[in-house]
Protein backbone atom coordinates (compact mmCIF):
# COMPACT_ATOMS: atom_id res chain seq x y z
CA UNK A 1 0.00 0.00 0.00
CA UNK A 2 1.31 3.45 -0.95
CA UNK A 3 0.41 6.43 1.26
CA UNK A 4 1.23 10.11 0.67
CA UNK A 5 1.21 12.52 3.63
CA UNK A 6 0.85 16.18 2.65
CA UNK A 7 2.72 18.73 4.76
CA UNK A 8 6.10 19.51 6.32
CA UNK A 9 5.62 20.19 10.04
CA UNK A 10 5.65 18.41 13.36
CA UNK A 11 2.10 17.18 12.86
CA UNK A 12 3.05 15.54 9.57
CA UNK A 13 6.21 13.98 11.03
CA UNK A 14 4.04 12.46 13.77
CA UNK A 15 1.54 11.15 11.20
CA UNK A 16 4.30 9.57 9.10
CA UNK A 17 5.91 8.07 12.23
CA UNK A 18 2.58 6.56 13.30
CA UNK A 19 1.72 5.24 9.82
CA UNK A 20 5.19 3.65 9.64
CA UNK A 21 4.37 1.56 12.74
CA UNK A 22 1.49 -0.20 10.96
CA UNK A 23 1.82 -3.96 10.62
CA UNK A 24 0.57 -3.41 7.06
CA UNK A 25 3.99 -1.85 6.30
CA UNK A 26 2.84 0.88 3.89
CA UNK A 27 5.25 2.53 1.46
CA UNK A 28 5.29 6.14 2.65
CA UNK A 29 5.81 9.43 0.81
CA UNK A 30 5.62 12.98 2.15
CA UNK A 31 5.26 16.26 0.24
CA UNK A 32 7.33 18.25 0.89
CA UNK A 33 8.43 16.71 4.21
CA UNK A 34 11.38 17.79 6.38
CA UNK A 35 14.74 16.54 7.65
CA UNK A 36 13.13 14.28 10.26
CA UNK A 37 10.55 12.73 7.94
CA UNK A 38 13.10 11.66 5.33
CA UNK A 39 14.24 8.65 7.41
CA UNK A 40 10.69 7.23 7.37
CA UNK A 41 9.28 8.31 4.01
CA UNK A 42 10.39 9.40 0.55
CA UNK A 43 10.21 13.20 0.58
CA UNK A 44 8.73 14.68 -2.59
CA UNK A 45 9.61 18.27 -3.63
CA UNK A 46 5.98 19.39 -4.10
CA UNK A 47 4.53 22.13 -1.90
CA UNK A 48 1.53 21.32 0.29
CA UNK A 49 -0.67 23.88 -1.50
CA UNK A 50 0.32 22.77 -5.04
CA UNK A 51 -2.81 20.72 -5.61
CA UNK A 52 -2.15 20.12 -9.32
CA UNK A 53 1.39 18.96 -8.55
CA UNK A 54 0.22 16.66 -5.75
CA UNK A 55 -2.50 15.16 -7.93
CA UNK A 56 -0.03 14.54 -10.77
CA UNK A 57 2.36 12.80 -8.36
CA UNK A 58 -0.40 10.61 -6.91
CA UNK A 59 -1.55 9.55 -10.39
CA UNK A 60 2.01 8.90 -11.60
CA UNK A 61 3.06 6.87 -8.53
CA UNK A 62 -0.35 5.17 -8.16
CA UNK A 63 -0.70 6.27 -4.53
CA UNK A 64 -3.49 4.37 -2.75
CA UNK A 65 -4.33 6.96 -0.08
CA UNK A 66 -3.45 10.61 0.53
CA UNK A 67 -3.48 11.97 4.11
CA UNK A 68 -3.66 15.78 4.37
CA UNK A 69 -1.99 17.44 7.38
CA UNK A 70 -2.28 21.25 7.12
CA UNK A 71 -5.33 23.47 6.62
CA UNK A 72 -4.26 25.42 3.51
CA UNK A 73 -4.68 22.62 0.91
CA UNK A 74 -8.01 21.64 2.48
CA UNK A 75 -9.28 25.23 2.23
CA UNK A 76 -8.14 25.27 -1.42
CA UNK A 77 -10.19 22.16 -2.20
CA UNK A 78 -7.65 19.35 -2.48
CA UNK A 79 -10.21 16.77 -1.31
CA UNK A 80 -12.69 17.88 -4.00
CA UNK A 81 -10.06 17.63 -6.76
CA UNK A 82 -8.88 14.21 -5.63
CA UNK A 83 -12.37 12.76 -5.25
CA UNK A 84 -13.33 14.02 -8.71
CA UNK A 85 -10.41 11.99 -10.04
CA UNK A 86 -11.52 8.97 -7.92
CA UNK A 87 -8.44 9.26 -5.70
CA UNK A 88 -8.80 8.20 -2.06
CA UNK A 89 -8.08 11.04 0.37
CA UNK A 90 -8.27 11.66 4.12
CA UNK A 91 -9.58 15.19 4.69
CA UNK A 92 -12.73 17.32 4.31
CA UNK A 93 -14.00 19.07 1.19
CA UNK A 94 -13.52 22.81 0.64
CA UNK A 95 -17.12 23.43 1.74
CA UNK A 96 -16.65 21.45 4.96
CA UNK A 97 -13.21 23.00 5.63
CA UNK A 98 -14.92 26.42 5.81
CA UNK A 99 -15.51 25.54 9.46
CA UNK A 100 -11.86 26.53 9.89
CA UNK A 101 -11.29 28.76 6.87
CA UNK A 102 -14.01 31.24 7.94
CA UNK A 103 -14.61 31.98 11.61
CA UNK A 104 -17.77 33.89 10.66
CA UNK A 105 -19.18 30.89 8.77
CA UNK A 106 -18.24 28.66 11.70
CA UNK A 107 -20.19 30.87 14.12
CA UNK A 108 -23.23 30.77 11.83
CA UNK A 109 -23.15 26.97 11.71
CA UNK A 110 -22.71 26.78 15.50
CA UNK A 111 -25.83 28.89 15.90
CA UNK A 112 -27.79 26.55 13.63
CA UNK A 113 -26.49 23.50 15.52
CA UNK A 114 -27.23 25.16 18.91
CA UNK A 115 -23.64 24.64 20.05
CA UNK A 116 -22.50 26.56 23.16
CA UNK A 117 -20.06 29.29 22.15
CA UNK A 118 -19.11 32.87 23.03
CA UNK A 119 -21.36 35.72 21.85
CA UNK A 120 -19.90 37.40 18.77
CA UNK A 121 -20.52 39.85 15.94
CA UNK A 122 -18.86 40.02 12.54
CA UNK A 123 -17.70 43.16 10.73
CA UNK A 124 -16.51 43.97 7.22
CA UNK A 125 -15.90 47.69 7.87
CA UNK A 126 -13.28 48.89 10.35
CA UNK A 127 -15.32 51.94 11.35
CA UNK A 128 -18.19 49.73 12.52
CA UNK A 129 -15.86 47.36 14.39
CA UNK A 130 -14.16 50.31 16.11
CA UNK A 131 -17.51 51.76 17.17
CA UNK A 132 -18.58 48.38 18.56
CA UNK A 133 -15.55 47.95 20.84
CA UNK A 134 -16.14 51.40 22.35
CA UNK A 135 -19.43 50.08 23.73
CA UNK A 136 -18.12 46.66 24.78
CA UNK A 137 -16.45 45.59 28.01
CA UNK A 138 -12.85 44.33 27.96
CA UNK A 139 -11.15 41.90 27.73
CA UNK A 140 -12.50 41.26 24.26
CA UNK A 141 -11.34 38.92 21.49
CA UNK A 142 -10.60 40.09 17.94
CA UNK A 143 -10.38 37.31 15.33
CA UNK A 144 -9.37 37.57 11.69
CA UNK A 145 -12.04 35.71 9.72
CA UNK A 146 -9.72 33.63 7.54
CA UNK A 147 -6.64 31.44 7.93
CA UNK A 148 -3.78 33.29 9.61
CA UNK A 149 -1.43 30.46 10.61
CA UNK A 150 -2.58 30.49 14.22
CA UNK A 151 -1.78 34.19 14.67
CA UNK A 152 -5.11 35.82 13.81
CA UNK A 153 -6.57 35.88 17.33
CA UNK A 154 -5.88 38.81 19.66
CA UNK A 155 -7.14 38.91 23.25
CA UNK A 156 -7.37 42.64 23.91
CA UNK A 157 -7.26 43.58 27.59
CA UNK A 158 -7.80 47.30 26.84
CA UNK A 159 -9.86 49.18 24.27
CA UNK A 160 -6.63 50.62 22.88
CA UNK A 161 -5.37 47.09 22.17
CA UNK A 162 -8.72 46.22 20.58
CA UNK A 163 -8.56 49.29 18.32
CA UNK A 164 -4.98 48.46 17.33
CA UNK A 165 -5.94 44.84 16.52
CA UNK A 166 -8.84 45.96 14.32
CA UNK A 167 -6.73 48.52 12.42
CA UNK A 168 -3.87 46.02 11.98
CA UNK A 169 -6.23 43.38 10.63
CA UNK A 170 -8.69 45.40 8.54
CA UNK A 171 -6.69 48.44 7.40
CA UNK A 172 -3.01 47.49 7.59
CA UNK A 173 -3.80 43.94 6.36
CA UNK A 174 -1.18 42.26 8.58
CA UNK A 175 -3.04 38.97 7.95
CA UNK A 176 -3.64 39.71 4.26
CA UNK A 177 -7.09 38.83 2.92
CA UNK A 178 -7.71 36.69 6.01
CA UNK A 179 -8.20 39.80 8.13
CA UNK A 180 -10.42 41.88 5.83
CA UNK A 181 -13.38 40.74 7.93
CA UNK A 182 -13.19 40.27 11.69
CA UNK A 183 -15.19 38.52 14.35
CA UNK A 184 -15.39 40.34 17.68
CA UNK A 185 -16.12 37.90 20.45
CA UNK A 186 -16.95 37.83 24.13
CA UNK A 187 -13.95 36.86 26.28
CA UNK A 188 -14.48 33.60 28.16
CA UNK A 189 -12.45 33.09 31.33
CA UNK A 190 -11.79 29.41 31.86
CA UNK A 191 -9.39 26.67 30.88
CA UNK A 192 -8.71 25.60 27.30
CA UNK A 193 -9.10 22.03 26.13
CA UNK A 194 -8.73 20.36 22.74
CA UNK A 195 -10.84 17.40 21.73
CA UNK A 196 -10.26 16.13 18.21
CA UNK A 197 -12.41 13.48 16.56
CA UNK A 198 -12.20 11.19 13.58
CA UNK A 199 -15.38 11.30 11.50
CA UNK A 200 -16.46 9.81 8.18
CA UNK A 201 -19.38 12.22 7.91
CA UNK A 202 -21.69 10.17 10.10
CA UNK A 203 -19.80 8.22 12.77
CA UNK A 204 -17.87 10.44 15.21
CA UNK A 205 -15.06 8.96 17.33
CA UNK A 206 -13.38 11.38 19.78
CA UNK A 207 -9.66 11.16 20.51
CA UNK A 208 -8.09 11.61 23.94
CA UNK A 209 -8.33 15.19 25.33
CA UNK A 210 -5.24 17.39 25.10
CA UNK A 211 -4.23 20.85 26.25
CA UNK A 212 -2.13 23.20 24.12
CA UNK A 213 0.02 26.08 25.42
CA UNK A 214 -0.36 29.05 23.05
CA UNK A 215 1.66 31.77 24.77
CA UNK A 216 5.36 32.05 24.06
CA UNK A 217 6.46 32.52 27.69
CA UNK A 218 6.30 30.59 30.95
CA UNK A 219 3.17 31.15 33.00
CA UNK A 220 1.16 31.73 29.81
CA UNK A 221 2.74 35.14 29.19
CA UNK A 222 3.78 36.90 25.99
CA UNK A 223 2.48 36.67 22.46
CA UNK A 224 0.20 33.98 21.08
CA UNK A 225 1.99 31.41 18.93
CA UNK A 226 1.05 28.36 16.90
CA UNK A 227 1.63 26.34 20.07
CA UNK A 228 4.57 25.97 22.49
CA UNK A 229 3.69 22.51 23.76
CA UNK A 230 0.90 20.16 24.75
CA UNK A 231 0.07 17.19 26.94
CA UNK A 232 -2.40 14.31 26.79
CA UNK A 233 -4.65 13.15 28.28
CA UNK A 234 -5.57 16.41 30.01
CA UNK A 235 -7.26 15.69 33.38
CA UNK A 236 -9.71 18.51 32.63
CA UNK A 237 -11.23 16.26 29.95
CA UNK A 238 -13.00 13.89 32.31
CA UNK A 239 -15.04 11.01 30.87
CA UNK A 240 -18.23 12.94 31.71
CA UNK A 241 -17.00 16.10 29.95
CA UNK A 242 -15.88 14.11 26.90
CA UNK A 243 -19.31 12.49 26.66
CA UNK A 244 -20.91 15.95 26.92
CA UNK A 245 -18.66 17.33 24.14
CA UNK A 246 -19.53 14.40 21.87
CA UNK A 247 -23.25 14.86 22.56
CA UNK A 248 -23.47 18.68 22.50
CA UNK A 249 -20.65 19.71 20.14
CA UNK A 250 -19.13 17.08 17.86
CA UNK A 251 -22.19 15.08 16.82
CA UNK A 252 -24.39 18.19 16.29
CA UNK A 253 -21.81 19.95 14.08
CA UNK A 254 -21.25 16.83 11.95
CA UNK A 255 -25.01 16.33 11.58
CA UNK A 256 -25.55 20.01 10.72
CA UNK A 257 -22.78 20.04 8.09
CA UNK A 258 -24.33 16.95 6.46
CA UNK A 259 -27.72 18.67 6.44
CA UNK A 260 -26.13 21.73 4.80
CA UNK A 261 -24.83 19.51 1.99
CA UNK A 262 -21.20 19.69 3.14
CA UNK A 263 -20.58 16.42 5.02
CA UNK A 264 -17.42 16.53 7.10
CA UNK A 265 -14.97 13.68 6.55
CA UNK A 266 -11.57 13.68 8.25
CA UNK A 267 -10.51 15.13 11.60
CA UNK A 268 -12.72 17.66 13.35
CA UNK A 269 -10.84 19.70 15.94
CA UNK A 270 -12.85 21.36 18.70
CA UNK A 271 -10.97 24.07 20.56
CA UNK A 272 -12.90 24.49 23.81
CA UNK A 273 -12.99 26.83 26.78
CA UNK A 274 -14.29 25.09 29.89
CA UNK A 275 -16.00 27.66 32.13
CA UNK A 276 -17.22 26.32 35.48
CA UNK A 277 -17.50 22.84 34.02
CA UNK A 278 -19.33 23.94 30.85
CA UNK A 279 -17.52 23.46 27.48
CA UNK A 280 -17.85 26.38 25.03
CA UNK A 281 -16.43 26.16 21.50
CA UNK A 282 -13.72 28.74 20.76
CA UNK A 283 -13.00 27.40 17.27
CA UNK A 284 -13.28 24.45 14.95
CA UNK A 285 -10.36 23.28 12.84
CA UNK A 286 -10.67 20.99 9.85
CA UNK A 287 -7.54 18.93 10.59
CA UNK A 288 -5.40 17.63 13.42
CA UNK A 289 -3.87 20.22 15.72
CA UNK A 290 -0.19 21.03 16.04
CA UNK A 291 1.28 20.32 18.62
CA UNK A 292 -1.69 18.28 19.92
CA UNK A 293 -1.10 15.57 17.29
CA UNK A 294 2.37 15.01 18.74
CA UNK A 295 0.88 13.91 22.10
CA UNK A 296 -2.38 12.28 20.94
CA UNK A 297 -1.19 9.97 18.13
CA UNK A 298 1.56 8.28 20.19
CA UNK A 299 -1.20 7.09 22.55
CA UNK A 300 -3.34 5.56 19.76
CA UNK A 301 -3.20 1.76 20.00
CA UNK A 302 -5.39 1.05 16.95
CA UNK A 303 -3.52 0.87 13.62
CA UNK A 304 -3.53 4.44 12.25
CA UNK A 305 -3.59 3.12 8.67
CA UNK A 306 -6.84 1.28 9.45
CA UNK A 307 -8.36 4.45 10.94
CA UNK A 308 -7.57 6.85 8.08
CA UNK A 309 -8.63 4.30 5.49
CA UNK A 310 -11.94 3.69 7.28
CA UNK A 311 -12.61 7.45 7.42
CA UNK A 312 -11.89 7.81 3.70
CA UNK A 313 -14.17 4.86 2.91
CA UNK A 314 -17.11 5.90 5.16
CA UNK A 315 -16.85 2.84 7.44
CA UNK A 316 -15.41 4.26 10.65
CA UNK A 317 -18.06 2.39 12.67
CA UNK A 318 -16.25 -0.85 11.77
CA UNK A 319 -12.95 0.10 13.45
CA UNK A 320 -12.74 -0.27 17.25
CA UNK A 321 -10.65 2.58 18.71
CA UNK A 322 -8.18 1.66 21.45
CA UNK A 323 -5.74 3.86 23.38
CA UNK A 324 -2.67 3.23 25.51
CA UNK A 325 -3.05 4.03 29.22
CA UNK A 326 -0.05 6.37 29.17
CA UNK A 327 0.63 10.11 29.20
CA UNK A 328 2.54 12.21 26.66
CA UNK A 329 4.08 15.70 26.92
CA UNK A 330 5.42 17.74 23.99
CA UNK A 331 7.83 20.63 24.51
CA UNK A 332 8.23 22.79 21.39
CA UNK A 333 11.69 24.21 20.73
CA UNK A 334 11.54 27.43 18.72
CA UNK A 335 13.86 29.83 16.96
CA UNK A 336 14.90 32.90 18.94
CA UNK A 337 12.47 35.76 18.26
CA UNK A 338 9.50 33.55 17.35
CA UNK A 339 6.62 34.39 16.83
CA UNK A 340 8.29 37.54 15.50
CA UNK A 341 11.22 37.56 13.07
CA UNK A 342 13.86 34.86 13.46
CA UNK A 343 16.94 33.41 11.79
CA UNK A 344 16.99 30.14 9.84
CA UNK A 345 19.79 27.89 8.63
CA UNK A 346 21.26 27.39 12.11
CA UNK A 347 22.86 23.96 12.76
CA UNK A 348 21.07 21.80 15.34
CA UNK A 349 23.22 19.85 17.81
CA UNK A 350 22.35 16.75 19.84
CA UNK A 351 19.54 15.25 17.77
CA UNK A 352 19.02 11.58 18.72
CA UNK A 353 19.46 9.13 15.86
CA UNK A 354 16.44 7.05 16.87
CA UNK A 355 13.32 7.27 19.03
CA UNK A 356 13.16 5.44 22.36
CA UNK A 357 10.20 3.84 24.13
CA UNK A 358 9.86 6.96 26.29
CA UNK A 359 11.02 9.78 24.03
CA UNK A 360 10.84 10.89 20.41
CA UNK A 361 11.80 14.10 18.59
CA UNK A 362 9.41 15.29 15.89
CA UNK A 363 10.84 17.76 13.37
CA UNK A 364 8.75 20.82 12.44
CA UNK A 365 10.86 23.58 10.89
CA UNK A 366 14.00 21.72 9.80
CA UNK A 367 15.97 21.13 6.61
CA UNK A 368 19.14 19.33 5.63
CA UNK A 369 22.26 21.10 4.37
CA UNK A 370 24.66 18.36 3.35
CA UNK A 371 24.96 16.13 6.39
CA UNK A 372 23.80 18.83 8.82
CA UNK A 373 20.22 19.36 10.02
CA UNK A 374 19.46 23.09 10.29
CA UNK A 375 16.57 25.27 11.41
CA UNK A 376 14.04 26.22 8.74
CA UNK A 377 11.10 27.72 10.64
CA UNK A 378 9.80 29.33 13.82
CA UNK A 379 8.74 26.14 15.56
CA UNK A 380 11.71 23.85 14.97
CA UNK A 381 11.25 20.65 17.02
CA UNK A 382 8.67 18.89 19.18
CA UNK A 383 10.31 16.96 22.03
CA UNK A 384 7.85 14.31 23.20
CA UNK A 385 8.15 12.38 26.44
CA UNK A 386 5.94 9.42 27.28
CA UNK A 387 5.37 7.77 30.64
CA UNK A 388 2.95 6.12 33.02
CA UNK A 389 2.27 9.47 34.70
CA UNK A 390 2.28 13.11 33.64
CA UNK A 391 5.37 13.75 35.78
CA UNK A 392 7.22 10.89 34.06
CA UNK A 393 6.31 12.15 30.60
CA UNK A 394 7.20 15.75 31.45
CA UNK A 395 10.57 14.68 32.90
CA UNK A 396 11.42 12.75 29.70
CA UNK A 397 10.43 15.66 27.43
CA UNK A 398 12.67 18.05 29.37
CA UNK A 399 15.51 15.50 29.44
CA UNK A 400 15.41 15.64 25.63
CA UNK A 401 15.32 19.45 25.75
CA UNK A 402 18.60 19.49 27.68
CA UNK A 403 20.40 17.40 25.05
CA UNK A 404 19.42 19.38 21.93
CA UNK A 405 20.43 22.94 21.06
CA UNK A 406 20.95 25.56 18.37
CA UNK A 407 21.82 29.26 18.52
CA UNK A 408 19.00 31.23 20.15
CA UNK A 409 16.77 28.21 20.80
CA UNK A 410 13.84 28.80 23.14
CA UNK A 411 11.33 26.59 24.92
CA UNK A 412 8.92 26.94 27.78
CA UNK A 413 9.89 25.24 31.04
CA UNK A 414 6.36 24.74 32.39
CA UNK A 415 4.45 22.62 29.86
CA UNK A 416 1.59 20.79 31.66
CA UNK A 417 1.71 23.23 34.58
CA UNK A 418 -2.09 23.60 34.66
CA UNK A 419 -2.53 19.88 35.33
CA UNK A 420 0.36 19.62 37.79
CA UNK A 421 -0.36 22.89 39.63
CA UNK A 422 -4.06 23.60 38.97
CA UNK A 423 -5.54 26.98 39.77
CA UNK A 424 -7.66 27.16 42.91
Amino acid sequence: MKILVVGSGGREHTMVWKLAQSPRKPQLYCAPGNAGIESLATCVPVKADDIAGLKAFVLKEQIDLTVVGPEAPLALGIADEFRKARLKIFGPTKAAARLEASKIFSKEVMAQAKIPTARARSFDKAVDALAYVEQHEVPIVIKADGLAQGKGVIIATTREQAREAIIDSMEKAVFGQAGKQVLIEQFLDGEELTIMAFTDGKTVVPMLPAQDHKRVGDGDTGLNTGGMGAYCPAPLGTPALRAQVLREVLQPIVSTMARLGAPFQGVLYAGLMVVKGVPYVLEFNARMGDPETQVVLPLLKTDFVDVVEAVAEHRLDQVPMEWYDDTAVCVVMTSGGYPGSYQTGLPIQGLPSTASATGVVFHAGTARQGTTVVTAGGRVLGLVGRGATLVDAQREAYRLAQTISFDGCHFRTDIAHRALCPRA
